[in-house]
């Protein structure tokens, strides 16, 4: 008999007990799609009919989405590509308890209808006290947007030739404003610009001066830039992005702006992003002058811009929860980090693996040029495809794989990462005998 008319039928093997459950979780469709492959594997003798139901379970996916969770061993605490700042476990849970249906924008007291996410708004109005009012939309581009729309529209917006910068993927901070109606004024050049080059440029059509704080880049030497307190002297509205999002002061990052430093030397408007140093989900802080966060708020735009109930739900317990893994990561120290690189070594001794000292940065457009004292498990470059289809993100230096362990979770066991690793090797030694 042909074996190929030995292969199970798609309803048989849909009626395997691991299949019926994992449609439920999965959907039909994507399960389905897992058998028919598995069928196909049959056919061609790649496995017997009898393993089809065995192969379709074991391809299918852990979760109903594409997006793959990672261990970032990169060293970039905050790396873009990979989702920036990890959530907290406080954060995390929020977003489950407000997955399902919740009083967003409802009051339970009253049965009215509420201001939209107003404990999430509190918390931050509260972890910023500089900040007469807040508005949260759904990132910094969207803030600076929403800004320049209600308060600029038509008029200009000072800005200094230095920090005229592109913000990633190509998007440059000039195109963004010009899109919404406002006329930029360049003043100073690209490595002097000082408060009397603003104020030589004020007059009836300017809508505010915007500082930007040049996160992905240094210009060092021969430089002057005016300070927030300086422009605020101007009579105008000063409008700072501070980028990373630091609400408060942080000591070991000295050069990193803060909101509340910047509000009390006078800014009208702080826009940041919530997945950077916060250590939150991905939004747009806005936080300053309660007339200007009113207008903000009341624009049509804000409509268009507005973030979901789960990023309201994380963004609050980023803000009045514990520590985030980001704040962990930037304030490790580098003696443990070593340690458990040496610990890691002795369990990946067949692999040429190796404990180095490494430099972690913090990513995102954050404080560039700020190394980090950090330890790493070196292996051979050839690990770098097997490890990454694992996902487990390293990176490559001196023709070596580093797996920086300043970016790894602390509470990710030794025992788990080593048996992570051998299965990736293992995996990718199978795949290349094939």
């Amino acid at each position: 008999m042909d074996s190929r008319r030995r292969v199970p039928r798609t309803d048989a093997v849909l009626a395997d007990p691991r299949l019926t459950e994992a449609m439920l979780r999965l959907g039909r469709g994507t399960v389905k799609s897992a058998v028919a492959a598995a069928q196909e594997r049959a056919r061609h003798g790649e496995i017997t009919a009898e393993d089809v139901a065995d192969a379709a379970v074991a391809s299918l996916p852990p979760y109903a989405t594409t997006l793959r969770p990672v261990i970032n061993a990169t060293g970039v605490l905050l790396h873009t590509n990979l989702g920036r700042a990890p959530l907290s476990v406080a954060a995390r849970e929020a977003v489950l308890a407000a997955a399902g249906c919740t009083d967003v924008e409802y009051d339970l007291a009253t049965g009215r209808r509420a201001r939209r996410g107003r404990g999430t708004l509190e918390a931050l109005a509260e972890a910023c006290p500089a900040a007469e009012a807040v508005h949260v939309v759904n990132n910094n581009a969207a803030a600076l947007v929403l800004a320049a729309t209600a308060l600029a529209q038509g008029r200009e917006i000072v800005i200094s030739r230095g920090e005229m910068v592109e913000i990633g993927d190509g998007f440059r901070l000039p195109d963004l404003l010009v899109s919404t109606g406002a006329r930029l004024r360049e003043v100073g050049t690209t490595n002097r610009t000082t408060a009397a080059d603003y104020a030589a440029a004020l007059g009836p059509d300017t809508g505010f001066l915007l500082k930007v704080h040049p996160s992905n880049f240094r210009i060092e030497g021969f430089t002057a830039q005016a300070s927030v307190r300086e422009l605020a002297g101007l009579g105008v509205p000063v409008v700072v992005d501070i980028g990373s999002g630091l609400l408060a002061a942080e000591p070991s990052l000295p050069e990193e702006p803060d909101a509340a430093t910047v509000l009390r030397d006078g800014a009208a408007l702080v826009t940041a992003s919530g997945d950077k140093l916060l250590g939150g989900p991905q939004a747009g802080l806005l936080l300053g002058r309660a007339d200007l966060i009113e207008r903000l708020r009341r624009h049509p735009l804000a409509r268009a811009l507005r973030v979901d109930k789960l990023t309201l739900a994380a963004l609050e317990a980023t803000v009045r929860g514990p520590r985030t893994p980001t704040a962990h990561a930037l304030h490790a120290d580098a003696r443990p980090l070593r340690q458990r690189a040496e610990r890691l070594v002795k369990e990946l001794t067949e692999h040429d693996a190796l404990a180095v000292e490494s430099t972690a940065r913090i990513g995102g457009g954050g404080a560039p040029g700020v190394e980090l004292p950090s330890a790493a498990v070196s292996l051979p470059a050839s690990y770098a495809e097997p490890l990454r289809r694992a996902g487990i993100v390293g990176r490559i230096e001196s023709g070596r794989l580093l797996l920086d362990l300043r970016t790894v979770p602390a509470d990710l066991h030794d025992a788990e990462l080593v048996r992570r690793v051998e299965r990736a090797v293992g995996a990718g030694e199978e795949r290349r005998c094939m």
